[in-house]
């Protein structure tokens, strides 16, 4: 009997569907319990705390984990864009989502790769580990070694996923509105269009082989970082198949030496900005499981190109000038900057906008230290947080910028949490202005051993 970490991934639309009137009937259920124990304790319900207790976000959790797919991918969207503004209880669900996928079991695996490879695949390898090192939103990683000794890392997609794109997103988009997780209201149309789009690209692994062997042409010559090689001959649209890259996960460096910490962010931070400035090609996935290093040889490893999307030229533009703005601190620049990407709605509020400027010119604070930027000791993803929270519990104000700027945004936020994981101290205001034409600013604002700076 499949045990709850290793049950079958619901294949059909029917059964995905069924998954979700189970659970939209479980978080009734717990309604009514609730106000029962409400009510027998003297106190008069609301109806938000029942909709929010612990079992009932456990409930959500638990069966879009099981769902995978399009579940996880909405759930990771609006984590990464709404993040802070959206209740706490749905916060949690959203973390739950990003670290949480379960693979699927053993008879499933062979099934979809008997499909794929055809029967006697098992005759390219020499070893073929059928338990994952890792399990995603879409897919599972499998090591396996092949008779010529060279070591893989193969990525089988789960089935269903890509016949139930569309259906699964529109399926969760209603649960979490019912269920009142997501605030009344508030517009989240063009997110689920784009987990739909991003689901589809990123469900099609020969799109992501191509662009593997594309980020290895661009980085041939930068001995910083070394990536996969694709194994074409064992690639489908649902299996990808690439050599296995050494190393040690990232995160786990916190304790390494201080010099080798702010290394290694130099050269993510580097990476970005030749991203967004040179090659307008961006690997928008902040999961820190996408960074490797190779200690032998002092290189950043690169996982996972499924999430990499293009940047439209005019973008780029502007972003430059946000940035140069933020770094001279001024602000009727950084608006007119901010202005032309998107970020203002046309009915905008003044005490919204000025709102939206703080956040911006307080994220450019590393660019305006005139030396290495303390990540940990600045606490800047707090502060950043504690401005969009009382930016967000203003429900008059929603408003979500074009979609690549709010993928451009997962990924630097994602480097910035990473910084302070590592403790690092970079100095970035140097790597962006080796990067871009800019002129350094004749009298730089420069910040207290690169201290917070208030607004």
């Amino acid at each position: 009997m499949s045990t709850p970490a290793n049950l079958p991934v619901p294949v059909s639309r029917l059964s995905r569907l069924a998954r979700l009137g189970s659970l939209v009937s479980g978080i009734a259920a717990g309604m009514v319990g609730e106000g029962v124990r409400q009510l027998a304790g003297g106190q008069r319900p609301k109806l938000g705390d029942l909709l929010l207790t612990p079992a009932n976000a456990r409930r959500v959790a638990d069966q879009l984990a099981h769902l995978r797919g399009a579940a996880m991918k909405v759930g990771q969207l609006l984590s990464m864009d709404a993040g802070d503004l959206l209740p706490p209880e749905l916060r949690e669900i959203l973390a739950r989502l990003r670290a949480d996928a379960r693979p699927m079991p053993m008879s499933q695996l062979v099934a979809v790769l008997d499909t794929e490879w055809g029967l006697g695949w098992d005759r390219h390898f020499e070893r073929f580990s059928f338990t994952p090192m890792a399990a995603a939103s879409i897919g599972q990683v499998h090591a396996a070694r092949l008779k010529d000794g060279r070591q893989l890392a193969i990525k089988v997609q789960y089935p269903g996923v890509r016949e139930s794109i569309a259906s699964d997103v529109d399926n969760v988009a209603t649960l979490l509105r019912i269920s009142g997780l997501i605030p009344r209201g508030i517009d989240f149309t063009p997110l689920l269009a784009e987990a739909k789009q991003q689901l589809q690209d990123e469900a099609d692994y020969r799109r992501e082989g191509e662009l593997l062997s594309h980020y290895g042409e661009l980085l041939v010559d930068d001995g910083h970082f070394v990536l996969p090689t694709l194994i074409d001959a064992l690639s489908t649209r649902s299996v990808l198949s690439m050599t296995f890259i050494e190393g040690t996960p990232v995160e786990a460096l916190a304790d390494a030496p201080q010099d080798k910490r702010d290394h290694i962010m130099a050269r993510a931070f580097g990476l970005f900005f030749r991203e967004l400035f040179e090659f307008r090609l961006m690997q928008t996935d902040p999961n820190f499981a996408n960074y490797r290093y190779d200690a032998a040889s002092g290189r950043l490893g690169l996982l996972d190109f499924g999430a990499t999307r293009s940047l439209p030229e005019a973008l780029v533009g502007n972003y430059q000038r946000l940035l140069s703005a933020g770094m001279n601190g001024d602000r009727a620049a950084l608006e007119d900057a901010a202005q032309a990407i998107g970020y203002f709605s046309v009915d905008i509020a003044p005490r919204h906008r000025q709102q939206v400027i703080d956040i911006f010119i307080l994220a450019c604070e590393p660019l305006r230290c005139d030396g290495p930027y303390d990540f940990a000791g600045a606490g800047l993803a707090l502060r950043m947080r504690d401005l969009g929270l009382t930016l967000g519990r203003d429900r008059d104000f929603w408003h979500s910028p074009p979609i690549d700027a709010i993928m451009l945004h997962r990924k630097a936020a994602g480097l910035y949490l990473l910084a302070a994981r590592l403790q690092a101290r970079v100095n970035i205001r140097q790597i962006f202005l080796s990067q871009t034409t800019e002129t350094p600013p004749k009298q730089v604002q420069e910040l207290p051993s690169c201290a917070p700076n208030p607004i």
